[in-house]
């Protein structure tokens, strides 16, 4: 997932005592024994992450290995919201604005040339909307709530696509994983509830390195069946026809600071 997010006070100064919005990620100093060791575990946990992660991404231009794939969809099958700092109850308090479009907020926890770790911060009725992952391998871990997740692989270079998920996911439940051409590479998130997903792409976007987003419209197979080169596939309800489109205008994302727990080797 990518958008082009600014920063919540950028460009402005920030009122006294104001909250970001979205999830409050700090830690506080003198706190009780039993918070520095809920800190210490969520800091150990974090620094797992990051060096599975070193493992699985040696290379942007490197597939990874069946192993190590698994081996980092087991880690993050494990995680839970409050090894990045989160609290459930403060991210439930995360409400939808009544009047236009819900605005998503997340927070980069660490980014190289190999791969990056963030979170997505989703109000209720909050939508990502259809988009590629060219050359990437895609974690995707909810961590708490509800989203309905839809999804597609190509099938072929007219631009139709196979439609490999399209349901709803609760927290706790597995990790998604999108492989460079198949797995859901193009997929769309919708808010059901306030929810956060913990997103591990490896590598990056990056425009340099022709990897650069695309944003997609999917129509039913129907509207434009003559297109299609194999007749047989007629009455097969699970393919459609996807087009380009520009940045979804409705887009709105802000970015914030992580500053859940750390570890200074994630450098």
């Amino acid at each position: 997932m990518k958008v082009e997010a600014t920063n919540e006070y950028e460009g402005e100064k920030k009122p006294a005592g104001a909250k970001r919005k979205g999830e409050k990620l700090a830690r506080k100093r003198g706190c009780s024994r039993g918070t520095r060791r809920r800190v210490q575990a969520a800091s150990t946990a974090i620094q797992r992450l990051y060096v599975t992660c070193k493992t699985v991404f040696k290379d942007p231009k490197t597939v990874p290995e069946t192993a190590n794939v698994e081996m980092l969809q087991r880690l993050l099958d494990e995680m839970r919201p409050e090894d990045l700092g989160l609290s459930t109850d403060a991210l439930f308090r995360v409400k939808s604005s009544s009047k236009g479009t819900p605005k998503i907020t997340y927070a980069m926890i660490y980014k190289c040339d190999n791969f990056s770790i963030s979170i997505f911060f989703l109000p209720p009725r909050a939508i990502i909307p259809l988009h590629n992952h060219p050359g990437m391998t895609v974690f995707s871990k909810l961590l708490a709530g509800s989203v309905h997740i839809k999804s597609y692989d190509w099938l072929d270079p007219v631009r139709l696509a196979k439609l490999v998920v399209d349901s709803d996911f609760t927290a706790p439940c597995d990790t998604s994983i999108l492989y460079p051409t198949t797995g859901g590479n193009i997929h769309t998130f919708t808010a059901i509830t306030a929810c956060a997903v913990l997103d591990v792409q490896g590598p990056p976007y990056s425009k340099e390195e022709d990897r650069d987003i695309t944003y997609y419209q999917d129509y039913p197979y129907s509207t434009y069946p003559n297109g299609a080169t194999d007749q047989n596939v007629e009455k097969d309800t699970s393919l459609g026809w996807l087009e380009e489109i520009d940045i979804w205008k409705d887009l709105k994302m802000n970015v914030i600071e992580y500053l859940g727990p750390q570890n200074q080797n994630l450098t």
